[in-house]
Parts: structure tokens; C-alpha cells; sequence
């Protein structure tokens, strides 16, 4: 069971981004995909989180309106369209997956998550 994140890299303020999330070794159906980012210096950070089996989302204030979590099921992805990005976006997400439902509060959380990608880096910078 693999998680593997892309899509990261060096953007100016107020541009967008969109990272991707693909699996191998399991189907992200009736997963739990979460997004997460650790800024340096910084505790992880819940950002987003997708439940495959209805499509239903939760995303963190500190980016909501902002950041939209996805399923693209033609390539069984679940993406993160960063939009409007600040410096303080700035660190290394990861997207990570857990099986077991919860509250979005709890998912948010680095302990409620089974398994992790390796994480890709996003730059906001002018």
C-alpha cells in the first residue's frame, strides 16, 4: 500500500497549484484521503480531507475558500486545488488515507491516518 503525492513546486502569491494524490496496492474506493502540510518549524497540519465512498469533504478554515479536495476517478486520484496561494502556504503536504470513518475533526489529525505518502514540497514566493 503506496500513497503518492505530486504536483508540488515554486509559485508567485495569488497563483494556484494543484497537487494529486494517486494510490497503489489498494483502490482509493471506501478510503479516507486527507491532505496534510507541515510548514518548517511547524506541527503538521490537517488541511483537507475526501471520504471516497460518498464524495463527501471537510476542509480546515485556514484554507477554505481557498483550497478545494477532489476525486478524479478517470485516473483515481484525489487532487488539491490550491488557489489564490499566500507565503504562509508554503511547506511540504502530504496526502495520507485511513479506512476507518471518523469525525472530520478527528481525520484531520496525523494518529487517525494509516498511511502516508512521501510528500511534495510547495514554494510561495515572489
Amino acid at each position: 500500500v503506496q500513497l503518492q503525492a505530486s504536483g508540488g513546486g515554486l509559485t508567485q502569491p495569488g497563483e494556484s497549484l494543484k497537487l494529486s494524490c494517486a494510490a497503489s496496492g489498494f483502490p482509493l474506493d471506501s478510503y479516507v484521503i486527507c491532505w496534510f502540510r507541515q510548514a518548517p518549524g511547524k506541527e503538521r497540519e490537517g488541511v483537507s480531507c475526501l471520504s471516497s465512498s460518498d464524495g463527501s469533504t471537510y476542509t480546515a478554515d485556514s484554507v477554505k475558500g481557498r483550497f478545494t479536495i477532489s476525486r478524479d476517478k478517470a485516473k483515481d486520484t484525489v487532487d488539491l486545488q490550491m488557489n489564490s496561494l499566500k507565503p504562509e502556504d508554503t511547506a511540504v503536504y502530504y496526502c495520507a488515507a485511513t479506512i476507518y470513518a471518523n469525525s472530520w475533526s478527528r481525520l484531520l489529525t496525523e494518529s487517525a491516518m494509516d498511511y502516508w505518502g512521501q510528500g511534495t514540497q510547495v514554494t510561495v514566493s515572489s
